[in-house]
């Protein structure tokens, strides 16, 4: 079950899949994209029936006051404390990554900093379809709270009678969504993009979908905020022969069932461990759940031999993947090696569906390659940083003649006027 990629001969290196952008999927969003901004709630209605064989010509398209009283009235107790619970982690965690304001006065009298301000109004998408997601709701509303978003949009699709699961309202009430709008899919991007008779516009939109969303934010990105565009999730392990195959087996049917293209690697310097993992796979997934996916996401799985861990170092940067899990003695001495991945797990211990599920980590990870250039989801992603610069008439005075030159060497004569116009008036 587990395809063996020999690496070490020649010290090989493995690239992370970045899918190629479909022109169907594309020609068939710029259509979508273009209706919703001239037709409005008028075209999410329709295709809410058309892709989720949902009416909403009564109930419409935003959750109602009364709504979210009915799902917490429905939501399981357990649910509610382990989604409460999960909330106040994400409080805890993103509280940590506001980039702070500072002031500086330097004694030529120039006082500069810079202030952080949060977002106007951002979009949150929360897919629905293969599963339900009222995790995802936490990971994307909680941070934008956290930055101080005055007003958060999520959009999320409808089941067929028209409402949003009981948990995924009672996430979104919990985590401090404004506004919740039954639509999903790329019609979803677009209206939060554009705003609507009744969804607002939004100024950053955050969230993982599948290709249709994806391809979206590609479209949108610079008339709106976009977060990233995700692809399928990815995992690599990272082990050699000390290590219990059954629980890797686990491990990579965990990642598995997120998505019928989801990309599994274990990365060993001992092939013996591949084919240990490999009968225990087959095992495994005769008692999975959701099998049809598991099974289609497993026959891309990749057992990778590499010749010692710094050549599994390089396989990881290179592949660059959402999550990695190391399961070495050492793990701390392995991460000192490695530069790329999304969130990264050490240890036997730290299963990275914790990570999914809001212990120390969010689950908004890069994929496909771009942990290259990108992190996971930050209450940084909410706010904005500016410069800010005052001078006195001295320091202007003392700074325009540099100025001036590197204008005037730049062929900008008006740069050079008005900052001489201030040494001539200090």
């Amino acid at each position: 079950m587990l395809e063996l990629l020999d690496l070490r001969e020649r010290g090989e290196r493995l690239e992370a899949i970045r899918p190629e952008i479909d022109p169907t999927v594309s020609e068939t969003v710029q259509r979508i994209l273009q209706r919703v901004f001239v037709e409005g709630d008028e075209v999410l209605i329709e295709l809410a029936q058309r892709f989720d064989d949902a009416d909403l010509t009564r109930s419409g398209l935003m959750v109602r006051r009364e709504d979210f009283a009915v799902a917490e009235h429905e939501t399981p107790d357990d649910l509610k404390w382990a989604l409460d619970a999960l909330i106040d982690r994400m409080r805890e965690l993103h509280a940590r990554q506001l980039p702070t304001e500072w002031w500086e006065e330097d004694r030529d009298g120039v006082r500069y900093g810079e202030i952080v301000r949060p977002i106007r109004a951002v979009g949150c998408y929360v897919p629905g379809g293969r599963a339900l997601y009222p995790s995802s709701v936490c990971m994307t509303v909680v941070p934008a709270v956290v930055a101080g978003v005055p007003e958060i949009v999520l959009c999320t699709p409808p089941r067929a009678d028209g409402t949003i699961h009981p948990a995924v309202l009672y996430a979104a009430k919990r985590s401090g969504t404004t506004y919740v709008a039954k639509t999903g899919g790329a019609q979803a991007i677009a209206a939060m993009a554009y705003g609507t008779e009744t969804i607002p516009q939004v100024d950053r939109i955050v969230g993982p979908g599948n290709a249709y969303v994806t391809e979206a934010k590609r479209q949108l990105c610079g008339t709106v905020g976009i977060d990233a565009l995700a692809g399928p999730s990815e995992l690599a392990i990272v082990t050699d022969g000390d290590v219990d195959p059954e629980v890797v087996a686990l491990d990579l049917i965990a990642q598995a069932e997120h998505d019928p293209q989801a990309r599994t690697y274990l990365i060993t310097t001992e092939e013996a461990v591949i084919a240990k993992v490999g009968s225990a796979l087959e095992q495994a997934v005769a008692e999975a759940g959701r099998r049809d996916i598991v099974d289609a996401a497993l026959a891309g799985s990749r057992g990778v031999l590499v010749r010692d861990l710094a050549h599994a170092a390089t396989v990881v940067d290179d592949l660059a993947p959402e999550h990695l899990l190391v399961l070495l003695a050492d793990p701390e001495a392995f991460l000192e090696t490695v530069s790329v991945a999304g969130a990264i797990f050490l240890g036997e211990w730290s299963a990275v569906p914790f990570g999914d599920y809001g212990v120390a980590s969010n689950h908004v990870l890069p994929t496909s390659g771009t942990a290259r250039f990108s992190s996971g989801l930050r209450a940084s992603d909410y706010v904005t940083v500016r410069s800010v610069v005052q001078m006195t008439a001295g320091a202007a005075a003392r700074h325009a003649g540099a100025a001036a030159t590197i204008a005037n060497a730049e062929g900008l004569v008006g740069h050079a006027k008005a900052v001489e116009a201030r040494r001539d008036r200090a």
